[in-house]
């Protein structure tokens, strides 16, 4: 979004130089931008199972392919790990083969939308050659963790190491989730610190609106959003809701404290990455870690260590909002609409600040906790989540409104919630959809959901 990682060689070795990295992203309300991220799952058609990297069909070989639309390869250790292209787009792979498309910086949602649009066009193109389909869901609806194959990606040898030390479901996080989120700029601290906090409140109700992982191994797990039970047992250190967002003193050096104090996973070095687990960034910054004795970080380690934290709401050079489960088409447009619609917005965000003004840390908390379970149907005080989410979509809607930009047809961004209005009238969000089919129509069998589910 608004900042590329720094390739500065220059050490750092002041918290005030870690803060400035932070404050360099603001920009004016004229620049603001949208960026959209989504992950799928990859399938072989003829028996439903995961694609490996290597061979004819592989993950490698449909990098390699996607590469006749414009995109120029990233290569480690002689493969190709990722893609990119001018205007900042890039295609990524996460640790068990899903394709992450991260959207170049746009204007308006019916931009994003478009790039969207023409990513799956172009996705869907690559696939019938090499006969594998994709599916958009929070958490794998089929597939043993055992079953998927590891990406060639060194950094994920680091943290598949590393994450059974901290918690149980760090490795379902890797190899079995796809999510949708938004990355969104801000004008300066005090805007971050407003747009942090209705981001992080708020992050529950994007949770249940967009809950779409009831099925696990081919079975309900008892959840709506399982992608989101997983993320509470990943890594406490890095993950969930931050009480201190909603405290007074909140600002970037609150935030760049706790980013300190988040263990490190690894450095990058000579086209390496050096395997820091547990270490310090505090140590880091006294030329202390063990791994690089006397050694002094730069702001691109700074940089790398910030993308290594997975709270709902991530603060970089600009804001995250990571609350989603990967879904269909529509999903894919309706995220970012909602976050645009209440933070892009002033009369919105004040709307939205409004709402949330006397919800605690605690609260918020607990409300994150209960919500993978029962979504829209979770009680919050002497309401439920579906009530919040249908004011929420009011303020969103104003919000898109307000901003009054229009399509080749003269249609708003408003379009791009009604598929969440759908949901809040109905009260069924689409992990309710699913089991609904998989009971009735399906009786019980997970195939179906290969064809009536691909993008």
């Amino acid at each position: 979004m608004s900042g590329a990682p720094s390739s500065s060689t220059e050490p750092v070795t002041h918290i005030h130089q870690l803060i400035a990295y932070i404050e360099q992203g603001a920009r004016p309300k004229h620049e603001w931008r949208i960026g959209t991220e989504h992950e799928k799952f990859v399938h072989r058609l003829e028996d439903f199972g995961p694609v490996d990297y290597a061979g004819e069909r592989g993950i490698g070989e449909f990098l390699i392919r996607m590469q006749r639309f414009g995109w120029e390869p990233v290569h480690e250790a002689g493969n190709v790990i990722a893609l990119k292209r001018a205007g900042g787009a890039s295609i990524s792979l996460e640790p068990g083969g899903q394709i992450e498309l991260s959207g170049a910086q746009l204007e308006s949602l019916h931009d994003t939308c478009s790039e969207v649009g023409n990513h799956l066009e172009q996705v869907n193109e690559v696939s019938r050659e090499l006969q594998v389909g994709m599916l958009g869901f929070g958490f794998h609806p089929h597939w043993r963790r055992e079953q998927i194959p590891w990406m060639p990606k060194q950094r994920y040898d680091v943290m598949g190491r590393y994450m059974p030390q901290v918690g149980s479901m760090g490795l379902d996080m890797m190899l079995r989730t796809c999510t949708v989120q938004v990355n969104l700029d801000f004008s300066s601290e005090s805007d971050m610190v407003r747009k942090m906090r209705v981001g992080m409140a708020l992050q529950p109700i994007a949770t249940a609106l967009f809950a779409n992982s009831p099925l696990c191994e081919g079975k309900p797990n008892g959840y709506l959003s399982y992608r989101s039970r997983v993320w509470e047992d990943t890594d406490p250190d890095r993950c969930g809701i931050l009480p201190f967002v909603f405290e007074s003193g909140m600002g970037i050096e609150r935030y760049v404290e706790y980013v300190l104090d988040v263990p490190m996973y690894f450095v990058h070095r000579d086209g390496f990455y050096v395997d820091c687990a547990g270490e310090s960034f505090r140590d880091f910054l006294a030329g202390r870690l063990p791994q690089l004795p006397g050694e002094y970080p730069t702001l691109g380690d700074w940089d790398l260590h910030l993308s290594t934290l997975f709270p709902e709401v991530r603060l970089k050079q600009f804001l995250e909002m990571r609350g989603a489960d990967g879904g269909g088409w529509q999903g894919l447009c309706a995220l970012p609409a909602l976050w645009t619609g209440l933070l892009y917005d002033s009369a919105a965000l004040s709307a939205a600040e409004e709402l949330i003004s006397d919800w605690s840390g605690e609260e918020v908390m607990q409300l994150r906790h209960e919500v993978p379970r029962t979504a829209l149907r979770t009680q919050f005080r002497n309401t439920t989540v579906r009530e919040i989410a249908r004011d929420v979509l009011a303020i969103a809607d104003e919000g898109l409104a307000n901003r009054n930009r229009l399509d080749k047809r003269g249609r708003d961004e408003r379009r791009h919630i009604e598929r969440l209005w759908q949901t809040v009238d109905s009260g069924v969000t689409p992990a309710e959809e699913l089991l609904d089919v998989f009971h009735n129509r399906w009786r019980g069998d997970i195939e179906p959901v290969y064809t009536e589910f691909a993008y």
